[in-house]
């Protein structure tokens, strides 16, 4: 998203720019519900195995695990809201016109050919980055992590 949003900015874009943000961020806040109930279902089918495997394994296990089990599916949640976003801001036109040709250069990912797929796809990798860190700082120090984390959730009843 940064990207595309300096990339804007040089070319004098600034008032697009700021409303792709906008909507951008705007879009994410409706995601969240979407990603939350995609994660309680990996969570259900969570295996005994899957659990152990988390456990002992590396600094991002649990992220791994979730990212295995839920970026097809929220995929194919944050497309459309995504697709919604970038369309009422007016540049997804514009910038898959432009995409598409540097791609047949080979100036541009034929990934990124669509700013829809690119953003929705550079969403998840900072989702899925920040779970990752979250999980390396409970790993680091569980019991404050869980205590933390204790006091998010239950804080304001103890008050």
């Amino acid at each position: 998203m940064q990207k595309v949003e300096k990339l804007m900015r040089t070319f004098g874009l600034k008032k697009q720019a700021d409303e792709l943000v906008e909507t951008m961020n705007h879009a994410a806040e409706q995601a969240v519900p979407e990603a939350k109930t995609l994660f309680m279902i990996a969570i259900q089918r969570m295996t005994v195995q899957d659990a152990q495997g988390i456990v002992s394994g590396g600094d991002d296990a649990g992220t791994t695990y979730f990212r295995k089990n839920t970026e097809a599916e929220l995929t194919t949640k944050f497309l459309p809201i995504v697709t919604k976003a970038t369309q009422k801001v007016g540049l997804a036109e514009k910038y898959n016109k432009l995409a598409k040709s540097g791609s047949k250069f080979g100036l541009v990912d034929p990934k990124d050919a669509k700013l829809e797929d690119y953003v929705t796809r550079k969403a998840l990798d900072g989702l899925y980055l920040i779970m990752a860190e979250e999980e390396k700082n409970i790993r680091k120090n569980p019991l404050q992590a869980t205590s933390t984390w204790i006091r998010r959730i239950f804080g304001n009843a103890a008050h």
